[in-house]
């Protein structure tokens, strides 16, 4: 009977999402945030830049989830200017699962790629740590040549050690075998 009465006060609910919140894993978040809330449902990139999902919740708890949204995509790097929320007025059939929806069609991977590209331009034209990083590099590679100096020397200690300690075992097993003898 609970069950029945919690699914007719559960509603389902369209939201979109504008701002940065593309390319930096904000789905993934939603979908973790979703599944704490232990809502149904789905979310996708769409070709307006936005984030939309359909899920399914009583009130209160959508308007929670929206706001851990806020909170959470914030820290992830997302920078959300809106969440605008409509309730469906009629029965959606949704997964068990609040899940994340691949809808990377080619126009989306050209985009990212250009992404990719801007980036990678960037860092070819603002090569000002370089330098910083080279004499970093050099640093360690000094401290390492240096570890590997005293490493040589110690496993040289080590052999001197070795061979030490075999005459030694040898001199205490002749000195067992005078004592067995006697």
């Amino acid at each position: 009977m609970f069950g029945y009465m919690n699914q007719l006060m559960e509603k389902f609910w369209n939201i979109r999402i504008t701002g940065k919140v593309q390319d930096i894993g904000f789905r993934s978040s939603i979908e973790d945030i979703a599944r704490l809330y232990d809502l149904r449902g789905f979310t996708f990139n769409d070709t307006d830049n936005s984030v939309k999902m359909v899920c399914c919740g009583e009130n209160g708890l959508i308007e929670d989830f929206l706001e851990e949204i806020r909170d959470k995509g914030a820290m992830k790097g997302a920078v959300i200017e809106d969440i605008t929320s409509e309730e469906i007025p009629f029965k959606i059939y949704l997964p068990q699962k609040f899940l994340r929806l691949y809808t990377d069609e080619l126009s989306d991977i050209s985009r990212k790629l250009d992404t990719g590209i801007n980036v990678l331009l960037n860092i070819n034209e603002d090569t000002k740590a370089l330098p910083d990083i080279k004499n970093g590099i050099d640093t360690l590679n000094t401290k390492f040549d240096s570890f590997i100096s005293e490493q040589k020397e110690h496993n040289l200690w080590m052999k001197e050690q070795s061979t030490w300690l075999k005459g030694h075992n040898q001199r205490l097993e002749n000195i067992l075998e005078k004592l067995t003898e006697k």
